[in-house]
């Protein structure tokens, strides 16, 4: 029975070495809550279920009690990577949360390009690879999380090309423009190593498109619909937003000692309303900000003061790095002041708490809270806003949630506001403090609702069963290798044949794809190569290209090979003339034509070919960014504008066309297999047009899909020089 792998920067569980004896504490944070979660659920329903959790455990151990940390995190299901106390330094603190962490988060002036750091990261990523390769059995899925180990997907496919690797990230994924910034080295490195995962996550779909983007612009990969192919690979990145357990926090806050603790704290702030946050000590998080919004409430609403009781809970957080210890400073400063400004002797307007709390003070807070206010900066999810809602069953209290963290997109019925702005805050919390409780419900409703629909298993449930389905359509696309062997069962097939059909794809078929059309004349060699083919008698070789009739008959006409142009639209017998495969219009072509002009104009490097029967909007000379953009919106707008003119919208590589439907390449190959009905027939093609033709072809041809691996064709060649490599062998005589 197969495995899940864990594989997390920290443990679940933190090892503190004290003198010859070691203590085990429980690690706390959203990702630990989540996969615990689901890890649970999946013991209670599969005794069988198996699964290990791979991680640094938190501190330097001795040499001689790594054994016995070893034994005791294995009866917790969990493997240590042990790290020196130099390497986790700059490696955590140093390229983590010094590089990455700031550019993730856009605090591009906070980002440090140390080298130094940069080898570090990839050598820790390297060591956790290695502490994987000594566990992992065949069968296994791993699940790899965050921005520490974004090297290690890839590490981990060279070893093992076929595992089942998912990623997931759990900070947001910056704009090109921000990624950019990077070494071109350190960010290339990155992009691929996170495309050593089959399935890579995002909390929401803006990450998602960042990423798409940013593999397109650095390392030239397009996607259709989140689907990456790059070379042999076929990866997948899609969105899901991770959630929190809503029961357990309903069934928590609903506690006696839970309500007893949410009434204390009520009466210690005397009755005031309450005004929660609850952070951890981050510049990402707009703790600062938050104090000013909240002194502005004060200022231009007075009426509140001495009314109201601002609750702010900060959880020390790398309080080794400089910029950390800054914050914490400026943020005591700045509390004091404001306490000292507005407060008076009877009335303390923040109530300040620097300190980590139990879950069960945690869910008291929240179930007291009458106000949540969750404004940072940048955010990848921020579970906080969601287990606060989680924690008020009655349904009441008022969310005050920044538009830029992730849960935003989840949760659109609560207050947003821009968090950089003092006077929005101070707004919506005066809105928030008068909202009436019916509206307060209604509101709180939906919101509720959906985090009960898509709680923390339920998102492990869903990326697991996702990144199984990633690997089952790999699975189907698959195409075997033209390797040697394969070679010479083609060749035997073709031998014992006494009539063998050729339908030859032209353009990255026969040559390599040019940047215009024009470009991608034929050399001797292939005319010396058709010439041997046909020469055969046996052999009937038909050139089935998109391209239009007149090149191709100029080209080819004096060869005795069939040709079919224009996807299918033309056909001309060898040493015949071309006649329409069927009834044909052209009377859409001139609007259709002005409406490709227009794209060709606003996208330098593109321009429009006309065929007899079809249109195409070329784009590979184009920006690549902006060519698929443009693609997608002149897909869009002729997809509308031609709903009833009866031709169809093909998107190529690099290439939009617009032609009558019904036809194709599978359509016109099949007419000619009904008149010669050969014994052998070959096919190939690179393009999604000749995916048309291998659908339609009997099981028992010879489909050869040139490029990437995935296609509906039974074989798949490297290049153009394979396939002519194996005409080659065709054309010569036993």
């Amino acid at each position: 029975m197969s495995r899940l792998v864990i594989v997390s920067n920290r443990l679940p569980l933190t090892s503190k070495q004290r003198g010859d004896s070691v203590e085990f504490v429980p690690s706390s944070g959203g990702l630990v809550t989540a996969i615990g979660a689901h890890l649970e659920r999946q013991r209670a329903r599969d005794p069988d279920f198996d699964s290990l959790w791979v991680g640094w455990p938190g501190s330097e151990i001795a040499p001689e009690l790594e054994g016995r940390v070893r034994a005791e995190l294995a009866r917790h299901h969990a493997c240590p990577v042990f790290l020196s106390e130099e390497d986790s330094n700059d490696f955590y603190y140093g390229f983590c949360n010094r590089t990455l962490w700031p550019l993730f988060h856009y605090f591009s002036s906070f980002v440090d390009y140390d080298p130094r750091t940069w080898q570090t990261y990839v050598h820790v990523n390297r060591v956790f690879c290695d502490a994987l390769a000594a566990l992992l059995e065949p069968g296994d899925t791993v699940w790899i999380h965050d921005y520490q180990l974004l090297l290690l997907p890839a590490m981990l496919r060279q070893r093992y090309p076929e595992a089942s690797i998912g990623f997931f990230l759990h900070t947001p994924f910056p704009s090109f423009e921000l990624f950019r910034m990077l070494p071109r080295a350190w960010k290339e490195q990155l992009l691929e190593g996170m495309l050593g995962a089959d399935l890579i996550g995002f909390h929401v779909h803006e990450y998602t498109q960042h990423f798409l983007q940013c593999v397109l612009r650095t390392l030239g990969c397009e996607h259709r619909l989140g689907r990456i192919t790059q070379g042999d690979q076929l990866r997948r990145a899609d969105t899901f937003p991770l959630g929190v357990e809503v029961e357990r926090f309903e069934r928590t806050s609903e506690s006696e000692a839970v309500l007893a603790r949410s009434r204390q704290i009520a009466d210690e702030l005397r009755g005031a309303r309450i005004i929660l946050s609850v952070d951890r000590l981050d510049y990402t998080k707009g703790l600062l900000e938050r104090l000013r919004g909240y002194a502005q409430f004060l200022e231009t609403h007075p009426e509140w003061q001495g009314r109201v009781a601002f609750v702010l809970l900060v959880v020390p957080s790398r309080v080794e790095l400089p910029r950390y210890r800054a914050l914490k400073e400026e943020l005591d400063e700045h509390i004091g002041k404001l306490n000292g400004r507005f407060g008076r002797i009877d009335w303390t307007p923040v109530v300040y708490q620097y300190h980590p709390v139990g879950f069960d003070e945690l869910v008291a807070l929240y179930r007291a809270a009458h106000v949540a206010l969750i404004t940072p900066l940048r955010d990848g999810m921020n579970l906080v806003a969601k287990e606060y809602l989680a924690s008020k069953p009655d349904g009441s209290g008022v969310l005050i949630l920044s538009e830029l963290a992730g849960a935003a997109r989840e949760l659109g019925e609560a207050i947003l506001i821009n968090p950089n702005h003092r006077d929005e805050i101070a707004q919506a919390l005066a809105q928030a403090l008068d909202m009436p409780h019916d509206e307060q419900l209604r509101k709180n409703r939906p919101m509720r609702e959906r985090l009960r629909r898509n709680d923390a298993s339920g998102w492990a449930k869903q990326f697991l069963e996702s990144l199984g389905r990633v690997k089952s359509r790999q699975g189907q696309l698959a195409t075997k290798h033209l390797s040697p062997t394969v070679e010479r069962t083609v060749l035997a097939e073709f031998h014992a044949a006494q009539r063998a059909l050729l339908l030859l794809d032209y353009d990255g078929t026969l040559v390599p794809i040019a940047a215009r059309p024009e470009l991608a004349a034929p050399d001797p060699a292939l005319f010396q190569l058709l010439g041997a083919l046909v020469a055969d008698p046996k052999n009937a070789v038909y050139l089935i290209s998109g391209r239009e009739r007149t090149s191709l008959e100029a080209w080819f006409g004096h060869l005795g090979v069939g040709i079919i142009a224009e996807h299918g639209a033309w056909l001309r017998e060898p040493h015949g003339t071309f006649a329409v495969t069927r009834p044909l219009r052209s009377d859409w072509k001139e609007q259709v034509l002005a409406i490709l002009r227009v794209f060709a104009e606003q996208v330098a490097g593109s321009f429009v070919e006309e065929k007899d029967f079809a249109l195409a909007w070329h784009y590979r000379a184009a920006d690549p960014e902006l060519g698929d953009q443009r693609a997608k919106e002149l897909i869009d707008e002729l997809t509308q504008y031609t709903a009833n003119l009866g031709i169809q919208i093909i998107e190529g590589k690099k290439v939009v066309e617009v032609r009558n439907a019904g036809v194709s390449k599978g359509t016109a190959a099949l007419d000619v297999v009904s008149r010669l009905h050969p014994a052998f027939i070959l096919a190939a093609g690179d393009d999604h047009t000749d995916e048309d033709l291998f659908r339609a072809l009997p099981a028992t041809a010879t489909t050869l899909h040139v490029g990437t691996p995935f296609s509906n064709a039974r074989y798949r060649a490297r290049d153009v020089h394979q396939v002519r490599g194996l005409l080659s062998r065709l054309a010569q005589r036993d």
